[in-house]
């Protein structure tokens, strides 16, 4: 990996120096960049950026994993509805970790220490541990020790020293973000595009960082340690103002990355859950905004989170919008009945277009039944019938999909995540505006697709460590020490915290000038409403951990910590302590056809569910797979996926079984 080393800073030097926007600066010599002239403060904001590019990817790819997102495209739709996970799924997260951001963290690392800029060491170090333990969450085994050395097939190490190797790196980070730098040492301020080089938010992600990690242990009675969680919670942020975020822009002063052509100020999630069409809310997560609890009371973050459509479009005689109904995007059910996919196939549901003039579609359904119930919900649509084909005329404005398969003519209920941004969609709108438009036309007309959903627009900060996290943390381990008045003033935090978060964002949206009603603050009087509704365990004594965990996994969304949490709790086999079954309702699709992957025949035995993702098929598996094979045995074998990693699995002699022999 060390000839890809210096690629990413020079390469970026190079483009950037043309650009006007210092919010990634480059070099101060242009003219000739190499790798010792790169100061600490342009090293650092790279590493930030393209870790962001690894943490999107896999945010959004575990978010289809735990029923976040459904998605159509294939390599997501596998992950998240069949099961039967493909290689190409696995590649992204690794290669910008590794290629992109790991690469330079040693030369950060060394620079500091030479300049005593020993906050930009500590960077350095969470940096380290960030991008390992995501590593560490997806694949398991990795290369570690001899990662950033000189060898093009570096060894492998177990799960077990990579997390400790992590938490090293914090305690380190720690111990280095208390000293006082050196007179001469460049300000973290300088460099640092996440906090702003404030030192005590910096200590305050390793705390909170340290408590992510440590709760990983939780089936480990012989490592699990509440106080020491409970401890670095105390210490970690206390407020939605400690949070750390990267905080993202959709600026006509951006520019592409050499690397992936995207927009650099962009937000890493929506580059991957929205910057196209393939993404829309699951069901599953849909449910808990409309009926959490089974209270049937609807949260007033779910139009924030779930986007809208125009629909029932009248034009004015100029041909603009001038009378329609926003349509709330309906879940796409995948561990229920699944009707709609089970009819259609599991990457079927279609994108809904716009009608610039009338459309006809002719629709041959040869089932009557079918045929009946297809002509009801046409909703006063023209149409015509004969013999087994039903013709419909979509009228100029009209949303429709252009298919003649009538299974999917209803999957205009299907909003799509998708939002622009003015490098990579209509930039004539403006800053303010990334709505999704249909097609040119319909954004001539004022026809928006979709409104985007608040985690993953362009200028959605994107999350690395919030407050809200650490109150579910806490709830957790307070109910696992059987304190249940802690538990539920903790799980009331961070419900409230959450949704402070978002309001406090969606009043910066409006106050900026954004005219998309998403983007607007909730009503106070539906928030205050629903914290006081059956939405909400009002009864210490009645809190479940699956109130705690359902909350969070609301909170968390587009996040790889649902899929951690998910795995430590078995999904919804019921058998962790005496907590029952955390997440109801989870378990594979009708559409399950990952028996070559995922092969285990019952929800309590732990190869039932996806445990990691395979190692990247055109890199580890191609040019290290002896390497890889020898820290676990099952590699290279497509089951792989079932095989838990270290920190989900209760022993170290579970674990080691699992890796040092075939599981079939």
């Amino acid at each position: 990996m060390k000839n890809l080393k210096y690629y990413i800073v020079l390469a970026g030097i190079v483009l950037y120096t043309t650009s006007c926007n210092d919010w990634l600066d480059v070099n101060n010599d242009p003219d000739s960049p190499n790798n010792k002239s790169a100061v600490v403060s342009n090293r650092l904001p790279w590493i930030q950026k393209f870790y962001m590019y690894s943490a999107g990817v896999t945010n959004m790819r575990t978010a289809c994993q735990a029923g976040v997102y459904y998605s159509n495209n294939t390599n997501n739709n596998h992950l998240g509805v069949t099961w039967a996970c493909q290689p190409g799924s696995t590649t992204t997260p690794y290669q910008t970790w590794f290629v992109s951001s790991a690469a330079n963290l040693n030369d950060l690392y060394n620079k500091a220490q030479e300049e005593g800029a020993y906050h930009y060491m500590a960077a350095a170090n969470v940096m380290h541990a960030l991008g390992f333990m995501e590593m560490l969450d997806l694949y398991g085994e990795i290369p570690y020790t001899e990662a950033l050395a000189s060898s093009p097939s570096p060894a492998y190490d177990d799960g077990k020293t990579v997390f400790n190797g992590c938490i090293t790196k914090l305690d380190e980070a720690i111990e280095l973000l208390s000293r006082n730098q050196e007179v001469t040492a460049e300000s973290l301020s300088s460099g640092d595009i996440w906090n702003g080089g404030d030192v005590n938010k910096w200590l305050k992600l390793c705390y909170g960082l340290k408590a992510r990690y440590l709760l990983k242990l939780s089936k480990k009675t012989d490592l699990y340690d509440p106080e020491a969680i409970l401890d670095c919670l105390s210490k970690g942020p206390q407020s939605n103002t400690d949070n750390t975020f990267a905080r993202c822009y959709n600026s006509t002063s951006d520019v592409l990355d050499y690397l992936f052509f995207d927009p650099v100020m962009t937000n890493g999630n929506w580059d991957y859950a929205a910057y196209g069409s393939n993404q829309r809310i699951g069901k599953y997560y849909y449910d808990l905004l409309i009926d959490m609890r089974g209270s049937g009371v609807e949260d007033p973050r779910m139009t924030k989170i779930v986007p809208a459509s125009m629909s029932n479009i009248k034009l004015s005689a100029e041909n603009k919008v001038q009378e329609f109904e926003w349509l709330r995007s309906e879940g796409v059910d995948v561990y229920g009945d699944a009707t709609r996919l089970v009819a259609g196939g599991a990457t079927s549901i279609q994108i809904a277009t716009y009608a610039d003039v009338d459309k006809e579609i002719k629709y041959t359904i040869e089932d009557n039944a079918d045929r009946t119930a297809f002509i009801a919900a046409l909703a006063g649509k023209p149409y015509t019938v004969s013999g087994n084909d039903v013709t419909v005329t979509y009228k100029t404005g009209s949303v429709y999909v252009n298919s003649t398969n009538y299974k999917y003519a209803g999957d205009t209920v299907y909003v799509n995540l998708r939002s622009n941004s003015v490098q990579t969609g209509n930039a004539d709108v403006g800053e303010l505006d990334m709505n999704w438009y249909f097609t040119t036309q319909s954004k001539s007309h004022g026809a928006v697709g979709s409104t985007g959903s608040f985690q993953v627009r362009p200028n959605s900060d994107q999350e690395i460590l919030t407050y809200h996290e650490m109150c579910f943390i806490k709830a957790e381990v307070y109910m696992r020490k059987g304190d249940q008045s802690n538990s539920h003033k903790a799980y009331q935090d961070g419900i409230k915290a959450h949704i402070d978060m978002m309001q406090d964002k969606l009043t910066e949206w409006k106050a900026a000038g954004h005219t998309n009603p998403d983007m607007w603050p909730m009503d106070e009087s539906a928030i205050a409403t629903y914290l006081s509704s059956d939405a909400v365990c009002q009864d210490a004594g009645s809190l479940t951990m699956a109130d705690i965990m359902l909350q969070k996994y609301l909170a968390m969304g587009c996040s790889v910590e649902n899929w951690n949490d998910m795995r430590r709790f078995n999904y919804s086999a019921g058998n962790i302590d005496n907590f029952g079954v955390v997440y109801p309702g989870y378990d594979r699709s009708p559409l399950f056809a990952g028996q070559a992957e995922i092969i285990g025949s019952s929800k309590t035995d732990p190869t039932y569910w996806m445990r990691r993702w395979r190692l990247p098929d055109t890199l580890e598996l191609r040019y290290n797979s002896t390497n890889a094979k020898e820290a676990n045995a099952n590699a290279l074998e497509k089951y792989i996926w079932s095989c838990p990693v270290w920190w989900d699995c209760a022993t170290d002699n579970e674990y080691f079984g699992y890796i040092q022999s075939t599981l079939n």
